[in-house]
């Protein structure tokens, strides 16, 4: 996997790392080639939770990939989550209250023992949430919350050549921040990828 040889070794395992990028950059696809990768590379079975794509969905989209994910979801080695996002259900007592993702995805990383995890995007989980400060906090909450389970995870978000993530989440994932970037000149189109942040590694 290229993504290896440019981040000298991969992503920091056991941590949250950040994929930012365009609609159409392939947030989504590297975060599924990253559990793929790892289930079929290394032995290490993954969760995909998505708050857009249903698990068939998922299959029809990357099925000309070569991915058979229908099969490696029946073999228990990959875990599909579609997290329908209902900010009604997300406020409890006037407040943002995440357990009921914590319960689902721990329930989906138990269920295949899960060593990776692939979330995309949180923009659809705090898209909406206008408060900045809590915003903040539950982003916080959420890594540390992933950390302590001793997954590594990719987190997609939105973003572009100017702006990282729309609510500066790149502050909160310390370890690896990922760019994705797809621009077009004189008619040609060119997919670029950069690390913008890696601490610990030799990037």
């Amino acid at each position: 996997m290229g993504l290896d040889e440019i981040t000298g070794g991969g992503l920091p395992r056991g941590r949250v790392s950040l994929v930012c990028g365009g609609p159409g950059a392939g947030k989504s696809l590297l975060a599924l080639q990253f559990l793929v990768h790892g289930i079929t590379e290394h032995g290490e079975a993954g969760v995909f939770a998505s708050f857009e794509e249903t698990a068939e969905e998922l299959a029809k989209n990357t099925g000309s990939l070569g991915w058979d994910v229908p099969g490696l979801v029946e073999r228990g080695q990959l875990a599909v989550e579609h997290i329908r996002v209902d900010r009604g259900e997300l406020t409890a007592a006037g407040e943002y209250d995440l357990e009921a993702l914590f319960i689902r995805l721990g329930h989906a990383i138990d269920s295949v023992d899960a060593k990776r995890v692939a979330i995309d995007s949180v923009e659809a989980l705090f898209g909406g949430l206008g408060d900045n400060a809590l915003l903040r906090y539950e982003l916080r909450r959420l890594f540390g919350w992933l950390k302590d389970h001793g997954v590594t995870t990719i987190v997609t978000a939105e973003g572009n050549a100017r702006e990282l993530s729309r609510h500066g989440l790149e502050e909160y994932v310390s370890d690896c921040v990922i760019l994705l970037d797809q621009r077009i000149r004189d008619e040609n189109s060119t997919r670029r990828m950069r690390i913008v942040k890696y601490r610990g590694s030799a990037h």
